[in-house]
This record gives structure tokens, C-alpha cells and sequence, in this order.
């Protein structure tokens, strides 16, 4: 019984570090190039439409 509840003491920790990892993750992803969340971020250059990705 003390095995068991070990190893899901470990799988509980390990859940809650992705969690966090996650969390982190879709932050950066939902951050707008200059740091501004508004939704009103302008282009710091004139690039073409395709070609390039961030």
C-alpha cells in the first residue's frame, strides 16, 4: 500500500510541473509582439504576407 500511494504522490507532483509548464507555454503563445495584450499590436516593419513566421 505505501508503494502505491508513493508512486501516485510522484505522478501527482509530476502532473501539477506540467501543468505549470502548460500555463507557461499558452502565455507566451498568447502574447502579442510587443507586449501589449489590446489586440491593437501594429507591424514594427512592412513584410510580405507569406513567407514568414514568429
Amino acid at each position: 500500500m505505501t508503494e502505491f500511494t508513493s508512486s501516485m504522490d510522484d505522478l501527482r507532483g509530476e502532473m501539477e510541473e506540467l501543468r505549470a509548464l502548460v500555463n507557461t507555454l499558452l502565455t507566451i503563445i498568447m502574447e502579442e509582439a510587443d507586449g501589449v495584450h489590446s489586440g491593437a499590436a501594429q507591424p514594427q516593419t512592412p513584410l510580405p504576407k507569406s513567407g514568414y513566421s514568429m
